[in-house]
């Protein structure tokens, strides 16, 4: 029986300041990306910490920002970069998906970034998209670049805890995006945006094998994005053109959408929050708005 399916509302909880929107500086993201448009800012990789904040990168201006519980937004890095995910290490060190850079470590403290991974095997990387720790500390992180249907050769990468070798998982991604293992630490969920399709990557101690399709979403101008899983299993998928969270199963049945249509379109990348982690922080990045979300009737 397929299950009914929830339709959430999403609330404001934050919306950037004025004085951080920039439109006047030049950005090689914006003349690629929106040629011709004003963009002031471009949220993403929402990451919650453990005092209460929540910090989020502004792709185009290469800055790193931190929304304070009571709402107050504070620059705590500004570098030349394109960051478009952000997670935090077991550590506490932030570590960032840099378009231009690649994978780099972030000091909380300080706002000092070094790179951890410039490339592969002295071959630079396509574009760094989005990261994921694993609990025991491995990383995954998708290399996107401009491929899509027309070039389905984006990557997935993995290293070990020690964070000293990558490995390729992944080389026929038309576009991977978002990304999260199961709880059990055997299966990686990939978005791959150009084909509107959620990916199941199963995991050895090296490579992967039967990769299947998990999900397929809607159509549009875009598609997936960021991605989440509740203590359920269940799986949240930012769509970057429906203004929209949809909701799966383990089983890949939808059983809910959010609705963040009131923000903007470009709903692209999610955290939990909240005491009980019932909460959801969305970046909806055509506004500059954070969204939030109380999930707390699919946790029932």
């Amino acid at each position: 029986m397929t299950p009914e399916i929830q339709i959430l509302q999403a609330e404001l909880w934050s919306s950037m300041p004025d004085a951080l929107r920039l439109q006047d500086r030049p950005s090689g993201w914006v003349t690629a990306n929106k040629p011709g448009a004003k963009v002031d800012s471009f949220l993403e990789g929402p990451t919650m910490a453990p005092d209460g904040a929540l910090w989020v990168v502004d792709i185009p201006y290469g800055r790193i920002l931190r929304v304070a519980p009571d709402g107050t937004w504070t620059v705590m890095a500004d570098y030349d970069g394109w960051p478009n995910g952000m997670r935090y290490r077991p550590d506490g060190t932030l570590c960032i998906a840099d378009y231009k850079r690649g994978i780099l470590r972030l000091d909380p403290q300080t706002g000092t970034i070094t790179p951890l991974f410039e490339g592969y095997r002295s071959e630079g990387f396509k574009g760094c998209n989005d990261l994921w720790f694993a609990q025991d500390g491995t990383l995954f992180f998708t290399d996107q670049g401009q491929t899509g249907l027309h070039d389905p050769s984006g990557r997935v990468y993995r290293a070990g805890p020690g964070l000293s070798d990558l490995e390729v998982l992944l080389d026929t991604g038309p576009s991977p995006n978002g990304l999260v293992t199961n709880h059990a630490g055997t299966e990686l969920y990939v978005a791959m945006t150009r084909s509107c399709e959620i990916w199941r990557m199963p995991l050895f101690a090296t490579g992967t094998s039967k990769v299947g399709l998990f999900a397929r979403l809607p159509a549009g101008r875009s598609g997936p994005d960021g991605l989440a899983l509740d203590r359920l299993g269940n799986l949240y998928v930012c769509h970057a053109s429906r203004g929209s969270v949809f909701v799966y199963n383990p089983h890949g049945d939808q059983i809910a959408r959010i609705d963040c249509q009131a923000f903007g379109l470009t709903t692209t990348n999610l955290t939990f929050g909240g005491a009980d982690c019932d909460t959801l922080f969305i970046t909806v990045s055509d506004t500059g708005i954070i969204a939030k979300a109380s999930i707390k009737t699919l946790l029932e």
